[in-house]
């Protein structure tokens, strides 16, 4: 409804031509009081919001953590500590680890490590965390206000393997790592919209810097756990 929104509307055609492609219309609008049963974006915010309740209801210790830290962060400025009631994996184990923020079904961040830099899984995931939320450069940093329509999953990535040839990749297992001299792109396996090996290649170069028809690359693959 736009700039309509909430407000009864009389509406009138006055002329209209095209009947098929692309038609033009004249037509006025007048409003006529406030319509509380027209207020589609707060409706559309509203469902938003309880679908995000309902995966947070439904999350395992990994998103957990990620949503509490970045909440935390996001509203106050201050890092949490790791909680003492988590998996034993997660303080006991290293590995690389990328946390994701959808919002709208949209990505709104994602920042990980390749290989771990923290002292266990759970302290990759409060660093990475924090990082998706307000350093991913390609979005603006996350508003407390945000917080509530929030999507969160957690990857832990298997140790990457060097392997000679695309035929070595599966875009549904495997995430793959594109390197050339100090150049290095990594995309996850699994992901909306990437459905073949050569997309998943293209993308991981592009992130990397590497020109498409670059052939002297170095390629690897690892595997992920995905949280949700």
């Amino acid at each position: 409804a736009g700039a309509l929104d909430g407000l009864e509307v009389k509406a009138e055609e006055l002329s209209h031509q095209g009947t098929f492609g692309v038609g033009y219309g004249v037509c006025t609008f007048e409003v006529k009081g406030i319509a509380p049963q027209r207020e589609f974006l707060r409706k559309f915010e509203k469902k938003i919001k309880k679908q995000a309740k309902e995966k947070r209801n439904k999350e395992d210790a990994y998103v957990r953590l990620a949503r509490k830290t970045i909440e935390t962060y996001v509203r106050t400025g201050e890092r949490i500590s790791l909680p003492p009631d988590l998996p034993e994996e997660m303080y006991d184990r290293k590995a690389g680890v990328f946390v994701s923020l959808k919002e709208e079904g949209k990505l709104r961040g994602c920042i990980g490590t390749i290989s771990p830099v923290q002292e266990c899984i759970g302290e990759e995931i409060l660093e990475n965390a924090v990082s998706a939320a307000t350093r991913d450069p390609r979005f603006l940093p996350v508003q407390p206000e945000e917080l509530e329509r929030l999507v969160y999953s957690v990857d832990v990535l298997s140790e990457a393997e060097e392997i000679s040839s695309e035929k070595e990749l599966d875009v549904e297992r495997y995430g793959v790592i594109v390197s050339r001299g100090y150049k290095r792109g990594l995309l996850l396996p699994n992901l909306e919209g990437v459905d073949t090996v050569r997309q998943q290649i293209d993308i991981a170069k592009r992130k990397a810097g590497i020109p498409e028809e670059a052939e002297d690359i170095r390629l690897e693959r690892f595997e992920v756990v995905r949280h949700f």
